[in-house]
């Protein structure tokens, strides 16, 4: 099966994706494109679907540049590939041509960044605890201070778990209130006291606030579409024992 990949046209000329899962040589609950390295999948299954992913991003499999994700707000700067352990990080940015900058996600929000005028690029793994700690700001702050202006910078979030498939309690809510009470608006109603948020309508929000020249959402939710993407939520709902990772990437 080809590859499927999603690509925005505010992102161009860099090459980029937000891959589906189709296309893949994963079977089972993993059926399909998983990239997770941290997923109980074959690990060289998992290997043969990043070398299509990077063979798709013109690049060997070598150039193609992942960190270990932890939620967290920081941020790399990326000059060449990582050789041993990756850093605990869930923003990367550079400005060196031929490195495939690429994150993992199964609900989070893959945010690609790119200052074309400037020649660099970021990406970030962006869910409702790194966004509300600001890894998306401090992705625009790295990409400035490798040359890129933020009223350049495009900004897009990739599949992302929608707002009519995101339950949560009373105390996630209360997270967002002490940040700004003004977060309530990204709350809607749900079954007694749960609440549905908009992880993508926030995300936008903070990159809008942050000043990048233009923020857009895809407009995919992995939930809701589960032949091309996975999702952490629903293989909960599901009582899967595992998931799959989704790839987005960008490069020079």
């Amino acid at each position: 099966m080809t590859l499927e990949i999603l690509t925005s046209d505010s992102l161009t000329p860099f090459r980029h994706g937000f891959f589906t899962r189709k296309g893949g040589a994963s079977s089972g609950v993993f059926e399909g494109l998983n990239c997770g390295q941290g997923s109980s999948d074959q690990s060289e299954i998992v290997e043969i679907n990043r070398r299509r992913v990077a063979d798709a991003m013109d690049a060997p499999v070598e150039q193609l540049v992942t960190v270990h994700q932890v939620h967290s707000p920081d941020v790399v700067v990326v000059e060449e590939p990582f050789t041993g352990s990756r850093p605990r990080a869930d923003g990367i940015v550079t400005r060196t041509p031929g490195l495939v900058l690429a994150i993992l996600t199964a609900d989070c929000q893959p945010v690609l960044f790119a200052d074309s005028r400037a020649g660099v690029v970021g990406a970030a793994h962006a869910g409702w605890r790194g966004a509300l700690d600001g890894v998306l700001e401090a992705t625009v702050e790295a990409m400035e201070d490798l040359g890129a202006k933020r009223d350049n910078i495009t900004a897009v979030i990739g599949p992302s778990i929608s707002q009519s498939a995101y339950e949560v309690g009373p105390e996630f809510l209360d997270d967002f209130l002490q940040e700004d009470a003004e977060n309530s608006r990204f709350f809607a109603g749900g079954e007694g006291d749960r609440m549905m948020f908009d992880l993508p309508s926030y995300g936008l929000h903070r990159l809008r606030k942050a000043g990048v020249g233009d923020a857009t959402w895809i407009r995919h939710c992995t939930y809701g579409d589960p032949e091309r993407f996975y999702s952490y939520r629903r293989a909960t709902h599901a009582k899967e024992a595992d998931y799959g990772r989704l790839i987005s990437t960008i490069r020079l």
